[in-house]
């Protein structure tokens, strides 16, 4: 048995004696050693057992994965509740694919696809609809409660879970997710404690018009890092109720606040749960300051860089949803575009484009006319993860990838466009 610093209970102490298998002392072994580092007083239990892993690729080297869930797996072991996983990389009907990229995905990248999938229903998967990052839909149903702790690890989802609806969970790794999801333990430090969980930036946002989700987020991030900011002054754009429309907003300013920075756990003054309950009691004593004016959203902005080799050139491929759209974004993005070509004479989009959202919205969204207005205009729909796309080598040398997703430009090689810029794009007016 390993030698640990925190204190553990009979349960944990027999299970790392080995006394309920060698799987499950090797994954509590892990998960004690992890607190260990971070100096967690304790593990606290899972209270939320329906978990998100972050890992939904079969990447060829990811060997090591493979061999622990095939450990895992032939000794009958899963986890206490479902697994929704992020999107997968692939999606030959929606979004097509030359010849040498399909080789290159099928041969080389995700290679292990297929087993890697059996595994996970071995392991809990919830269905084959179950592949998004925003499993937090009231269409996916992976919904924690406040206060609930989490044992997941996609950053975009921790962030949504921790600020908008006031659970509890740290940023933590791949297989670290699925490990807590196991034993039903993890280690409570950070933002699973009130103190790990105070502001330590008090962010005022003092533009002239409501600003861009993904833009705002991506200023925080970027100025605070992994740290917890308070933020001031949305209410005059967005108002104080968590509705459909406001949680789409923070969705999308979270992801950019966790891609482009590290941050896990955001308060939004009047409006996120812990921030109506608490108020400035969140805010530490000697919180910073972060004034975003207009003039700082236009810094921030215009200091992206372009990874194209000719910056000059115009996008070929357009992606929209990273994270996944909510239904009504959908339903948003379907009229501004219908709109937009109807007013330039257009009756298809200009520039290959695809939406994304998860497998259960994208089902509710074909029942409605919505969807039919939508394929006229040439778009495709689908459920891909656009970051394991375009990450293909043969697809960043072909294709000149634009989004509005801060998320997708921090990892991948795509080109950041406001909104209105890819509304433009697409619908054939000069940008």
């Amino acid at each position: 048995m390993i030698d640990y610093k925190m204190e553990l209970n009979d349960d944990q102490i027999a299970i790392l004696k080995g006394e309920k298998g060698p799987e499950m002392q090797k994954i509590l072994e892990t998960i004690v050693i992890f607190g260990d580092m971070f100096d967690a007083k304790r593990l606290v239990p899972v209270t939320h057992k329906d978990t998100h892993l972050v890992t939904s690729f079969g990447l060829g080297v990811l060997k090591p994965l493979y061999e622990c869930m095939e450990e895992l797996t032939k000794a009958g072991i899963r986890a206490k509740g479902y697994l929704t996983v992020d999107p997968r990389p692939l999606d030959y009907k929606n979004v097509k694919c030359s010849l040498a990229e399909k080789v290159v995905f099928d041969k080389i990248m995700y290679s292990k696809q297929k087993p890697y999938e059996e595994y996970l229903k071995k392991l809990g998967l919830k269905d084959g609809n179950a592949f998004t990052c925003t499993c937090y839909l009231d269409e996916v149903g992976n919904i924690p409660k406040k206060g609930d702790v989490l044992s997941w690890a996609e950053s975009s989802a921790v962030v949504y879970a921790n600020s908008v609806l006031g659970a509890r969970c740290n940023r933590n790794s791949g297989m670290l997710d699925l490990f807590g999801a196991i034993v039903g333990y993890v280690p409570e430090f950070g933002l699973l404690t009130d103190e790990g969980r105070k502001a330590t930036w008090k962010v005022y946002v003092k533009t002239t018009k409501k600003p861009e989700a993904q833009i705002l987020g991506s200023a925080v991030g970027m100025k605070v890092m992994e740290d917890v900011p308070y933020v001031y002054g949305l209410d005059k754009f967005i108002g104080n109720e968590l509705d459909d429309e406001n949680k789409a907003y923070l969705k999308d300013f979270g992801a950019a606040t966790a891609s482009n920075g590290a941050v896990g756990l955001y308060h939004i003054d009047g409006l996120t749960p812990e921030a109506k309950e608490l108020g400035e009691k969140l805010i530490a004593d000697d919180a910073k300051e972060y004034i975003i004016d207009d003039a700082e959203l236009q810094r921030v902005y215009d200091n992206y860089p372009i990874m194209w080799k000719d910056k000059s050139a115009k996008p070929n491929l357009v992606f929209i949803g990273c994270p996944h759209l909510t239904y009504k974004q959908l339903i948003d993005w379907t009229t501004r575009l219908s709109n937009a070509l109807v007013d330039g004479g257009r009756e298809k989009v200009a520039v290959r484009t695809i939406m994304t959202a998860a497998p259960d919205v994208v089902e509710k969204f074909k029942s409605t006319d919505w969807y039919r207005i939508l394929m006229k205009t040439g778009v495709n729909l689908s459920s891909i993860c656009p970051l394991m796309y375009t990450n293909n080598p043969v697809c960043m040398m072909t294709h000149r990838v634009a989004t509005c997703s801060n998320k997708l430009r921090t990892y991948s090689a795509a080109r950041y466009y406001t909104e209105d810029e890819i509304l433009a794009i697409i619908s054939g007016k000069k940008v």
